[in-house]
């Protein structure tokens, strides 16, 4: 399964992004193979449209889950209506190693 994950860098030791469609970078997590691509966003500075935007980039890379500290409403239904679920994670802090090691812990 891929995972995206909002990121504010481009390295594993960047902090998760509180911001969906504006983060900085996402982070494709493949739980199967373990690679990982660092994507950067290139709708972080849109004036609109920044989230729908977002969701297709994601989509377009065969996610199944997407990890960030927020979800704006329009995003949710796009999300919904391709069947990729949503989780929303509440610590500031949490790198991008760190959501992934448990992921990959979970899959053992």
């Amino acid at each position: 399964m891929k995972i995206a994950i909002t990121s504010t860098g481009n390295s594993l030791d960047a902090l998760m992004d509180g911001r969906f469609g504006r983060c900085m970078y996402f982070v494709i997590y493949d739980t199967e193979t373990g690679a990982t691509e660092f994507v950067p966003n290139p709708n972080k500075e849109a004036l609109e449209g920044a989230g729908p935007a977002s969701v297709q980039l994601v989509a377009s890379k065969g996610v199944e889950k997407v990890i960030s500290g927020e979800f704006g409403s329009k995003v949710k239904a796009i999300f919904d209506s391709l069947k990729i679920q949503l989780v929303i994670l509440k610590d500031p802090h949490i790198t991008i190693g760190q959501i992934i090691e448990k992921f990959a812990t979970q899959k053992k």
